[in-house]
């Protein structure tokens, strides 16, 4: 049982895979040759970028089609009868499928992890470049806005994190009432703790159009380094160890982490979506094969399984609102469908 759910699944995912990446490939081929000196070797370069994320968004669909076809053809050659006239129970029928598809979990943890967050980062910089060179990443960050009451503040080069952050060419254009009255540039600012010291500091005044050397002074009280070092954090780019570190980091700045909260959850729950799929599919597996209801079975098991899909986007999307607690959006889903597919089971086999 366990090979033939795992040849099915597999086989089924690899055939995902190959016709999205062609979708796919049919609008970005042309946005990826259009910068000038790209040939075939970044089109495949971007396949294998974005082929983890589909492998990844595909493979609990992949298990739960799995699933039904190894449960059908079961039942069609009357194995599940032959099981259950042996003493076997409906849940020790599937206890195979689900120890097998726990391990595809883990596998898909794993996966997610190590491979498809850094294929999601490097991709999106590569996205933002229009698929030009990649810049070199050396750990710090660049090109940073922050907006400190009116005014507007523009770092060029940001590095280390927290309070050892150091700015390299800062400009801040100072306003008042949507006019800007001046544009301070300086070479270096380091936070003391309550407000940034910057060094070689120079002053435009437009009113006047003159020139200020200002040397050494402080600025931006109001601005914390977590505004420069944690200005976007994107969950999909980060592994769980290092989302969970930002996580801390916003916390400490007393920065909002609901949303981020539950795509550390998702990180978790999302994989172990593997192992409810044998159980929402399980009503295909049983019943006479022969009564002419068999398609109809599958067809329910896929309704379960692609229900739980909509209700866990759904639940995803209003913890990022701020409508369900951070562990609710992550897990009420995989707990309500796990309810559901035991309830079906139940009430059908046992």
């Amino acid at each position: 049982m366990v090979r033939l759910f795992l040849v099915r699944t597999f086989g089924i995912l690899a055939a995902l895979v190959l016709v999205l990446q062609a979708l796919d490939l049919l609008s970005e081929s042309a946005k990826i040759l259009a910068y000038p000196g790209n040939t075939d070797a970044q089109v495949w370069h971007y396949v294998s970028m974005r082929m983890p994320q589909i492998i990844a968004r595909f493979l609990p669909f992949s298990v739960l089609l799995g699933t039904i076809l190894t449960l059908m053809q079961l039942n069609q050659n009357s194995e599940v009868i032959s099981m259950k006239a042996s003493g076997l129970s409906a849940h020790q029928v599937l206890a195979p499928l689900l120890v097998a598809s726990l391990g595809v979990a883990a596998i898909s943890f794993l996966f997610n992890d190590r491979i498809v967050s850094r294929a999601t980062a490097t991709l999106t910089q590569w996205e933002k470049v229009d698929y030009g060179p990649l810049p070199v990443d050396s750990g710090t960050r660049g090109n940073v806005w922050v907006r400190d009451g009116a005014n507007l503040i523009r770092v060029d080069r940001i590095d280390g994190r927290g309070n050892a952050a150091v700015l390299s060419g800062i400009t801040v254009y100072e306003r008042q009432g949507g006019r800007l009255l001046s544009i301070l540039t300086a070479k270096q600012g380091r936070f003391n703790g309550r407000e940034w010291r910057v060094d070689g500091a120079t002053r435009f005044t437009v009113a006047t159009g003159r020139m200020e050397q200002l040397g050494t002074l402080h600025a931006a009280s109001g601005v914390r380094p977590d505004q420069f070092t944690l200005a976007t954090v994107d969950p999909d780019s980060l592994s769980f160890e290092a989302l969970r570190q930002a996580i801390a980091d916003l916390e400490a700045a007393g920065r909002p982490t609901k949303a981020l909260d539950g795509a550390l959850w998702h990180k978790l729950s999302s994989p172990l979506s593997s192992v409810l799929m044998p159980l929402l599919g399980a009503v295909a597996g049983f019943g006479v094969a022969r009564s002419g209801r068999l398609f109809v079975r599958a067809v329910i098991g896929m309704a379960l399984g692609f229900a739980y899909f909509v209700a866990d986007n759904f639940a995803l999307a209003m913890g990022n609102l701020g409508a369900y607690p951070p562990f609710l959006a992550a897990w009420a889903p995989f707990l309500l469908f796990l309810l559901i597919g035991e309830l079906v089971l139940i009430r059908t086999e046992e």
